[in-house]
C-alpha cells in the first residue's frame, strides 16, 4: 500500500468522519479507499453508457467566487442545443443551486458535467439521467 498526503477543509474531514463512524469503519483510510473505488466505478459506468438520454444536472456553486457566474453561462452557452431549461435558486447568501434540464447524446452531455464539474467556485455537480429508448413492456 502506498501512503498520501492531501489537504481538505476542516468541515469535510469532520463530514468523512461523521459518515465513516455511522457506517462502521475502523479506520479513517478504509473510507477513503471505498470512497476513492466508488469514485472510480461511477466514472466507468458513466464512460460507457451510449446513446440519447434526458436528465438534470444539479448544480451547487458560491456565486461571490470570482468568475463562476460567467464561467457557467459560457459553459451553457456552448451547449445550449442540449439544454432545454434551468431553474437558480438561492440556498443562503453564500450558496446557489442551479438545475439544467439536458437532453441529447450521452457523451455531450457527459462532457458538459465534466466542464461544470472543474470550475473553480462549483461545490458539487450531481448528473442524474434516463435512457430516451423505449423500454420493452415484458
Amino acid at each position: 500500500m502506498m501512503r498520501i498526503s492531501m489537504s481538505l477543509p476542516k468541515e469535510l474531514l469532520n463530514e468523512f468522519d461523521e459518515v465513516t463512524n455511522d457506517r462502521g469503519y475502523n479506520s479513517r483510510s478504509k473510507g477513503i479507499r471505498d470512497a476513492l473505488k466508488d469514485y472510480i466505478v461511477r466514472y466507468k459506468w458513466m464512460n460507457e453508457m451510449e446513446g440519447e438520454y434526458i436528465g438534470t444536472l444539479s448544480i451547487v456553486y458560491n456565486p461571490h467566487y470570482m468568475g463562476v457566474m460567467e464561467n457557467l453561462n459560457d459553459i451553457q452557452g456552448s451547449f445550449r442545443e442540449f439544454i432545454n431549461g434551468a431553474m437558480h435558486f438561492h440556498i443562503d447568501k453564500d450558496r446557489v443551486l442551479e438545475i439544467i434540464v439536458v437532453k441529447g447524446d450521452i457523451k455531450t452531455i457527459r462532457d458538459l458535467n465534466e466542464k461544470i464539474m472543474r470550475l473553480q467556485g462549483v461545490e458539487h455537480i450531481k448528473l442524474a439521467s434516463t435512457s430516451m429508448k423505449k423500454s420493452l413492456n415484458l
